[in-house]
């Protein structure tokens, strides 16, 4: 298998805090277990160098460590390798702080933080110039995935880059997560 030289800078992170609800007020959502499964799959199958599950509640991340262990090192680590080895990039953190800290250590550089949602604020940099940007630039990049009704304005502020929305043949937009994350590593790792 040929994977890009630019693999080991490609991160994403899904964020369950700060986020908004349906009432426009900043909380922490809950995890979805397919959500781990799902993008898990998605990370491996598209060479991101590590998937972020980023949550501060203790019980999401007792809960979120108990689907690791089972998929990584328990019963199902024996029943399913393929889904051990899509876990095997999985990390778990409280911030999206912790994330950036954690790929600076690791690359000896801050990552571009990228944010997504179906109704960004400002410009937006569309998936081929973003594309290009990953393949020739040096710096990591993280891609940030909100949950709940989008990102909070305290991490928008804080971007690079927000990316161009999922546009449909429809009006209707509100993709799953794990749907808008995997339409998101086609358009920017796939094969042409």
């Amino acid at each position: 298998m040929t994977v890009s030289p630019m693999a080991e800078l490609f991160y994403i992170a899904l964020l369950h805090y700060p986020v908004y609800n349906k009432n426009g007020q900043v909380v922490a959502t809950a995890v979805a277990n397919m959500d781990v499964h799902d993008i898990a799959r998605a990370a491996c199958t598209y060479g991101v160098e590590r998937f972020y599950i980023l949550t501060p509640i203790p019980a999401q991340r007792e809960l979120v460590t108990k689907i690791l262990q089972h998929w990584q090192e328990g019963y199902g680590a024996h029943y399913n390798p393929g889904r051990r080895e899509a876990f095997r990039n999985v990390c778990l953190l409280g911030s999206l702080e912790e994330a950036t800290e954690d790929i600076a250590a690791a690359t000896g550089r801050s990552p571009k933080l990228v944010v997504t949602g179906a109704n960004l604020p400002g410009a937006r940099v569309t998936f081929a110039d973003l594309r290009a940007r990953i393949r020739d630039d040096s710096d990591p990049y993280l891609l940030v995935f909100g949950t709940g009704w989008g990102i909070a304005e305290e991490v928008l502020v804080r971007a690079d880059f927000a990316l161009e929305p999922i546009k449909g043949i429809r009006d209707y937009n509100h993709l799953s997560v794990r749907s808008a994350v995997s339409v998101v590593l086609d358009r920017l790792r796939g094969r042409l």
